[in-house]
């Protein structure tokens, strides 16, 4: 919110999960005072996540002089394309700062009801040449769905290159599983940790078998799930049925316990992976998904020390435990 308040040039959000609400009508009423002081803002959304935005929200956007459309419109019997969602949350500013992550604009994140039972999330916030990369990917996105081409000015400096490695990635379901060929990549090679949060844990085989082989080579391999708090809790019974084998390979499962954990984090060694994939069999079959990498040993330690706390804050299963009927 500070950031669309500080925009001078453009403003880009491209969101999954919008619904009316405490959470839209800030970010609703911030994007129309950036567009009344002359910044260009373009809003993407879903067309599935964003069902719950209610009408008079969406007529406020289009009236604000903000340019708003709507990811693969869903179409009356057409079962199979309908499954084909857009799955990013970003937003961009100015082509100085990004934020990307796996919350959605929503009061189950911020709730004014009920504080305590806010959803468990990580963001980051992006600056420096990777900037650009996020707003090309963003336009690509716009191309592909309006068929116009937006073209941005930037204001990253040269002198900002250089202090963290990073890259984008993105993926767009099973005609470009590049997130998924990264992460297994990754697991395969990790030497000491590699620490994984996801708000659905459907893995695939390849994924299961590369983190049982880490396990195996004495790397330390941990698994941070929601407890009983979640969205989905036919998925999460799914994912259960994996919690065996796993835990006898020496892979350890936390649940989280004081809410719902809806984020999606990837550390393996030094190099972490933030974003909105969570690394399951829909996202990589159906959605667009996008994270950002960070290859460096200071993040990554930032990221252990924020996922050590979310350990605390569960309840791990013992192979012993978990095989007693």
């Amino acid at each position: 919110l500070d950031a669309i308040a500080a925009a001078e040039n453009h403003v880009l959000l491209e969101m999954y999960l919008m619904e009316s609400g405490k959470v839209a009508d800030r970010f609703i009423s911030a994007l129309l005072a950036a567009a009344a002081r002359g910044v260009a803002v373009y809003v993407l959304l879903d067309d599935f996540g964003s069902l719950g935005l209610q009408r008079k929200d969406r007529e406020r956007l289009q009236r604000g002089n903000i340019i708003v459309t709507y990811y693969n419109r869903l179409r009356y019997g057409e079962l199979q394309r309908n499954f084909f969602r857009d799955h990013r949350k970003l937003l961009a500013v100015d082509g100085r700062l990004a934020f990307v992550g796996g919350a959605g604009i929503t009061d189950e994140f911020d709730s004014p009801q009920s504080p305590e039972r806010d959803w468990r999330e990580t963001m980051v916030g992006v600056e420096g040449p990777v900037v650009v990369d996020w707003q090309r990917l963003f336009c690509e996105t716009w191309r592909h769905v309006t068929g116009d081409h937006l073209s941005f000015p930037t204001s990253v400096k040269p002198d900002m290159a250089g202090i963290q490695r990073g890259r984008v990635n993105h993926s767009r379901g099973i005609f470009y599983p590049e997130i998924k060929r990264t992460v297994l990549n990754r697991t395969s090679t990790a030497r000491k940790r590699i620490w994984l949060a996801t708000a659905y844990f459907v893995p695939s085989l390849k994924l299961r078998r590369s983190l049982r082989h880490a396990a195996r080579r004495g790397v330390d391999v941990r698994l941070l799930l929601p407890g009983d708090h979640t969205d989905h809790p036919a998925v999460r019974h799914a994912g259960r049925r994996f919690y065996s084998r796993l835990l006898r390979h020496g892979i350890r499962i936390f649940e989280y316990q004081p809410r719902f954990t809806h984020s999606k984090v990837v550390v393996c060694d030094e190099w972490v992976s933030i974003g909105s994939s969570n690394i399951d069999r829909w996202t990589m079959r159906w959605n667009l998904e996008a994270n950002q990498e960070i290859d460096d040993t200071s993040f990554a330690e930032q990221a252990y020390l924020m996922l050590e706390q979310d350990f605390r804050n569960s309840r791990e299963y013992l192979f012993s435990e978990w095989r007693k009927p």
